[in-house]
């Protein structure tokens, strides 16, 4: 009896490519032309030839088809496409900025979307006037940044004073938290006289405040249940995902908030937003810190800028203190 004829299963790579041959890839991708590609790199067909075929076989498997007058992407090509051109793109948009960076002062702060929005970007011009020739750069987002391991130099932070993380931590402001409206609101609603009466308005407040423990001091069960009137239930809900736009909803006028005071100061001292009910603020745990990275802390333009966010915090305590409230 004849033996079945078996074929050798192929040899998976497990190394992985080199990334040299990886921008004659992309421009034979553009192109679709080998000759075209060659043109825009500045060397021969056969070169890129070369690296193209190298790099297939790196890979492992062919990239592209090859006809008389053109090349199409096979699949495996397309698929390592979508991958590699946004890349080599962050890659060449990092270094243009590095290369526009060398020899300048800039300082590098981490922080939270609202925190951003809401206190320290109107700010910044202030600065920037003080010190025209420091380049800034803010990064926010919701994870807490390791400033062992960045190019952070500063990180602004939210939380109780055990959980910073560090011993150079520096507080900027503690918290009251407020209930806030718009004037136009008040001047068309019901009274409010007692916190049960609040509940005779919409309500604003983050949709995932049980997502973290910081977020339920800002929840109106918290309020209600502080000032013995946990069972009532607003005409209707309003939710949003960020401190920030629970503001701007406030400023247009669609319902109440419990804003974080630091945070909407200004809009108070400017008559934007108005307190209500203000004998019925909550004192909230935590505060607002400056940490300094452990290698940025001795520079000159990083010392200007911790004495600048320490002098605005210090006129946001006295913002507070002198609200205006109805």
């Amino acid at each position: 009896m004849p033996h079945a004829t078996t074929h050798p299963t192929p040899l998976l790579r497990t190394r992985p490519i080199g990334a040299g041959h990886l921008r004659a890839f992309i421009a034979v991708a553009k192109h679709l032309n080998f000759r075209a590609a060659a043109d825009e790199m500045a060397l021969t067909q056969s070169a890129v030839s070369r690296q193209i075929q190298s790099l297939e076989d790196e890979v492992g498997v062919p990239l592209f088809l090859r006809h008389s007058r053109a090349v199409e992407l096979t699949g495996a090509g397309a698929q390592l496409l979508h991958s590699v051109l946004p890349a080599l793109e962050a890659v060449d948009a990092t270094v243009r900025q590095i290369r526009q960076t060398v020899g300048r002062k800039s300082v590098a702060i981490t922080t939270w979307a609202s925190f951003a929005a809401m206190w320290l970007i109107p700010r910044l011009q202030d600065f920037q006037q003080a010190w025209p020739d420091i380049d800034i750069r803010i990064d926010t987002g919701d994870a807490v940044v390791d400033l062992e391991t960045t190019d952070v130099d500063l990180a602004i932070r939210y939380s109780r004073a055990q959980e910073t993380g560090s011993g150079s931590a520096r507080r900027l402001f503690g918290e009251e938290l407020a209930v806030v409206a718009s004037p136009a609101l008040l001047q068309g609603g019901p009274q409010l006289r007692e916190p049960a009466d609040a509940a005779r308005y919409t309500l604003i407040e983050t949709g995932d405040v049980h997502r973290m423990p910081q977020l339920e001091w800002l929840s109106w069960q918290r309020w209600f249940a502080a000032h013995g009137c946990d069972q009532l239930q607003p005409p209707r809900w309003l939710y949003f995902n960020y401190a920030h736009q629970i503001v701007q909803a406030a400023l247009a006028g669609q319902g109440l908030a419990i804003a974080r005071l630091p945070l909407v100061a200004d809009a108070l001292a400017a008559g934007q937003l108005v307190e209500v009910l203000p004998r019925h603020r909550l004192a909230s745990p935590l505060a607002y810190w400056l940490l300094p990275g452990p290698r940025s802390g001795q520079r000159p333009e990083v010392q200007a800028f911790c004495r600048w966010l320490v002098e605005q915090a210090a006129l946001t305590r006295a913002a507070i203190e002198g609200a205006c409230s109805v």
